[in-house]
């Protein structure tokens, strides 16, 4: 496919998975942010949609819930009637303001004593996981970055430690259906998801009786309204977390090592200036940005961007797109550790800013942290493979090679 002329290209799916498998999507947005930035994509086999492609204008409908509503699901692909039971109950697809008072329910678990309890399940993960791949000499890094994420929520939410494996298991799983999945796949992936609502179910009896510092003792023992959370609220907020907190993260990590790898002169850079290392993070979640679209309902006839929006369109929110914004970031495509890109949209923006950003900056930073302490060298060990999906800019395969770095230990 071509990008020219991509404003008059009304054929242009932009939900096509294989866009963002093949990379093609990159010039194909950077052509639409220039000439046509709320694009009507007609030909769907999702009905039409707009895709909004600009930072300005993703920023603007993002803080905008009063036209550009949550409720009709977060994704272009939204099972209709799963999203019309779980609107008004689960965080993500809710407006405010009962949105503000399910996220103040799950904020109240981030006490001292919790993130203090966090920061050391993370540091003593990351250890371990980066000393046996450097004890092999290679790995395919899907599997170290899979576990710290997922282990963190599990430890967020209450799940006990010899739970851990469990929950990676039935979550790699249940979130793993790629676009082409089929009857199987898919059959698999619901056991996992009735196997995780069990088990929540079970963890909320427990809170019941012992109510801890964690996000399930929050919700079972929270009110909004004066009422407490149905079980139904409970478990779907605890799903959207633990899905929410692994996807972003561990994708993140794998397309940060990723560029990396690719541009080793940044590498040496880092390791060499490790005080680079928070703007190398706010540069990894600019460059990778896992969660490539939202999507929200336009709740009456509007305009954005100069284009006639009407009651009840879907709207496309591409924060992938927004993140290569050549008027907020000069030469967006390369990735560039001293740049600090503190605009970036990776966690969204408004009243549905991400929950766990701070959460998911520090277990980036311990990550890599990690990495430039012990490793002195990452290189490929094998082909990569990419996700084929329009919502997760992601990796399913990255085989790398490690060399350690001198005088870092094993201790």
């Amino acid at each position: 496919m071509t990008t020219g002329n991509l404003g008059a290209d009304r054929a242009l799916d932009l939900s096509d998975p294989g866009l963002y498998e093949s990379g093609e999507a990159l010039g194909i947005w950077r052509e639409l942010r220039r000439t046509d930035p709320v694009h009507h994509v007609v030909r769907s086999p999702h009905g039409p949609f707009w895709a909004v492609l600009t930072h300005d204008l993703v920023t603007r409908a993002l803080a905008d819930p009063a036209r550009f509503s949550s409720t009709g699901g977060m994704r272009i692909d939204a099972d209709a009637t799963a999203t019309a039971a779980a609107t008004g109950h689960m965080m993500v697809i809710t407006d405010p303001p009962r949105h503000g008072k399910i996220r103040r329910i799950m904020a109240s678990a981030f006490t001292p004593k919790t993130v203090a309890r966090l920061r050391e399940t993370m540091r003593g993960i990351v250890t371990g996981l980066v000393e046996d791949a450097l004890e092999k000499g290679h790995c395919d890094f899907v599997d170290v970055a899979a576990r710290l994420p997922l282990a963190v929520i599990c430890d967020l939410l209450g799940v006990p430690r010899p739970d851990w494996d469990f929950m990676l298991s039935r979550t790699m799983t249940a979130f793993g259906v790629g676009a082409d999945a089929g009857p199987a796949d898919a059959a698999r992936a619901a056991v996992a998801h009735t196997e995780m609502f069990r088990y929540y179910q079970e963890l909320m009896e427990r809170r019941r009786r012992e109510p801890r510092d964690d996000i399930v003792s929050a919700l079972v023992h929270g009110r909004i309204d004066g009422r407490p959370l149905t079980e139904t609220e409970v478990v779907l907020n605890c799903n959207g977390l633990i899905s929410g907190g692994n996807e972003t993260t561990r994708h993140a990590t794998l397309g940060g090592v990723l560029a990396f790898i690719r541009q080793p002169d940044q590498w040496t850079l880092l390791r060499e200036r490790p005080e680079l290392l928070a703007d190398a993070i706010q540069e990894v979640l600019r460059y990778t940005s896992p969660a490539m679209h939202l999507l929200r309902t336009a709740t009456r006839d509007t305009t954005l961007g100069g284009k006639p929006i009407a009651a009840g369109d879907k709207v496309t929110l591409w924060l992938a797109s927004a993140n290569r914004d050549e008027r907020v970031f000069p030469d967006p495509d390369r990735f560039d550790i001293t740049r600090a890109p503190r605009r970036h949209l990776t966690f969204a923006h408004g009243p549905h800013h991400c929950i766990g950003a701070v959460l998911a900056t520090t277990e980036l930073t311990v990550m890599f942290g990690e990495l430039i302490d012990r490793v002195e060298r990452l290189e490929p060990a094998g082909p990569v493979r990419r996700m084929r999906s329009n919502l997760i800019g992601g990796i399913e395969a990255l085989p790398v090679s490690l060399t350690r770095r001198a005088g870092a230990g094993s201790s």
